[in-house]
């Protein structure tokens, strides 16, 4: 609590508190022509609570209340000035005109690590996140909840705005404005959450690539914070949805290239490691005390061990890229729902997803860059529930069949022998009505994995490529995803970050093997969609 100083010759009569406990408040620094009297539930008291708030302006007037403390609501009658609550929270009083006229903080143009910037992101930081299922994204496209919409907007022009787009494919432009708005509440959220994480993290932090990715979060943070909270009215909403749609287009370009930024920072630690640069990490993976940035870098040790061993590595960057990959769902999701309207797609969720026509295009992929390695490819053969259909970002699951099945192409290849007749790929699609989830299982005969680096295929940058094709990888500045463009084994975060698109919705990713002979991998994914996001903190 900081007392509020009211730097004004004023004659209040009435200050009246809301519900919350009264505690202090130093009402100083003017004269009083007449006693104020502070009342809570009948009692008179001299005394106010009011937190610390950042910059915003009270309007006060005859028994009307215009703007709300976090811990009152503060009402003045008999005075109709204006107070702003200012950057060294005193208080000051202005005329509406010149408050009106007050300057917006242009956050843009101030350097990342300025107090106003790093205390705007703390801000945002200490916000909770809202998580989302499939179901809410499909519903919220089709319009099954613009009645909220017009409940949360009454008297600004959306009160009576209660009807569905008879396309259900097809988004209206009030559907566009409700998921902009979210959108315009959320990632800041969600981008100041991942700032603070990559600010703390114990060594990945002081490695450049993860720096840029430090920056780029931060500009996206400020951009999307650059635009107006709400639209306007609902006519200038059009005009308002399309100018931050076009500030998204952006972000989601420029961020495309994040999984191997970070996978090339992750890189670069590795390599520091293993030449003894670093110290201060022991052997299950924890730091040995709290240690300065200088007294981490480039030291050489003899506590250097292998990066893949680092648990709280590992677990920043599970929480990174499972929010990386929330953050380009719900922008994805926008940005679709803007695009003409394609058959059974909302947004850019498909809700007759088939397995099978996903497993097949990924067979064929695979099957591309493994004969562009070795010359040739295995067969495969898919048996299950080859018509079944459900509600899924056909994308994600094309992710996770291409990295199992490329896997199991140059396993069974350099297991058997360039020109050996090689067994099969066998891939079941699973599923029942009653069952709880569609499970895709790929089994292959290619020598399977040791026992003891079963927990090292969970590790990013964990492979068994050649490292100068690794070390290629990470030079190279892929503008997208994932690509066939891409080497069949190179920077090792294929497997964990399919598990991260498989949990995304509550499903998830195993992988059984048995040494000198094969692998089972198996898939997970909800059957109904309406698990909701596991936002990491």
């Amino acid at each position: 609590l900081l007392p509020l100083h009211i730097k004004k010759t004023m004659t209040p009569t009435l200050l009246r508190l809301g519900s919350r406990p009264t505690q202090a408040l130093h009402l100083s620094g003017y004269s009083l022509k007449s006693p104020v009297s502070i009342c809570r539930s009948g009692a008179s008291k001299s005394l106010v609570s009011c937190a610390q708030m950042s910059r915003c302006t009270i309007q006060t007037s005859t028994t009307r209340t215009l703007a709300t403390l976090p811990s009152t609501s503060l009402w003045h009658s008999d005075q109709t000035s204006k107070f702003n609550i200012t950057n060294n929270n005193r208080w000051s009083s202005t005329s509406a005109a010149s408050s009106n006229n007050e300057p917006k903080i242009d956050y843009l143009s101030l350097p990342h690590s300025s107090p106003e910037v790093q205390n705007l992101i703390e801000h945002h930081a200490r916000k909770s996140q809202t998580s989302a299922s499939l179901q809410t994204l499909m519903k919220t496209g089709r319009g099954e909840f613009l009645h909220k919409l017009a409940k949360h907007n009454q008297g600004g022009g959306f009160a009576s705005v209660t009807s569905r787009p008879e396309d259900e494919s097809e988004a209206t432009p009030l559907v566009l404005v409700q998921v902009a708005s979210f959108l315009r509440r959320e990632l800041p959220i969600r981008l100041a959450h991942r700032i603070h994480d990559l600010s703390r993290v114990s060594y990945l932090q002081d490695m450049k690539s993860v720096q840029q990715v430090k920056d780029l979060y931060t500009t996206s943070f400020l951009e999307i914070l650059s635009v107006d909270k709400h639209p306007p009215t609902r006519e200038g909403s059009e005009a308002w949805e399309e100018q931050f749609a076009k500030i998204l287009e952006n972000i989601y370009e420029r961020h495309s290239s994040v999984l191997v930024q970070m996978a090339r920072g992750a890189f670069e630690l590795r390599a520091a490691i293993r030449k003894g640069a670093l110290l201060g990490v022991d052997d299950d993976g924890c730091d040995e005390g709290q240690k300065t940035t200088n007294e981490k870098e480039l030291q050489v040790g003899r506590d250097a061990v292998e990066f893949e061993l680092m648990e709280s590595t590992h677990a920043f960057l599970d929480r990174f890229y499972i929010s990386r990959i929330g953050i380009r769902v719900l922008i994805g999701q926008y940005l679709s729902l803007r695009q003409p309207p394609v058959e059974n797609y909302v947004g850019i969720i498909c809700s007759k997803t088939s397995p099978y026509e996903i497993v097949k295009r990924a067979i064929d992929d695979a099957a591309f860059m493994c004969t562009r390695k070795y010359g040739d490819a295995p067969e495969v053969i898919i048996t299950g529930r080859l018509d079944m259909t459900f509600p899924y970002v056909p994308t994600h699951l094309h992710y996770i069949m291409l990295e199992l099945l490329k896997n199991s192409m140059r396993a069974t290849v350099e297991y058997h022998g360039i020109d050996a007749d090689y067994p099969p790929i066998k891939v079941v699609i699973a599923d029942g009505s009653d069952n709880e989830d569609v499970i895709i299982k790929v089994s292959d005969e290619g020598g399977g994995i040791p026992r003891s680096n079963m927990k090292r295929i969970w590790s990013y940058l964990f492979t068994t490529a050649d490292p100068e094709i690794q070390e290629g990888m990470v030079a190279f500045n892929e503008n997208v995803d994932h690509s066939i463009d891409s080497p069949l084994a190179g920077l090792g975060y294929g497997l964990p970050i399919s598990r991260s698109y498989a949990r995304y919705f509550g499903g998830d990713l195993s992988i059984m093997s048995m040494e000198g002979y094969g692998t089972d991998c198996f898939v997970y994914l909800t059957r109904l969609g309406n698990t909701r996001e596991p936002l990491p903190i």
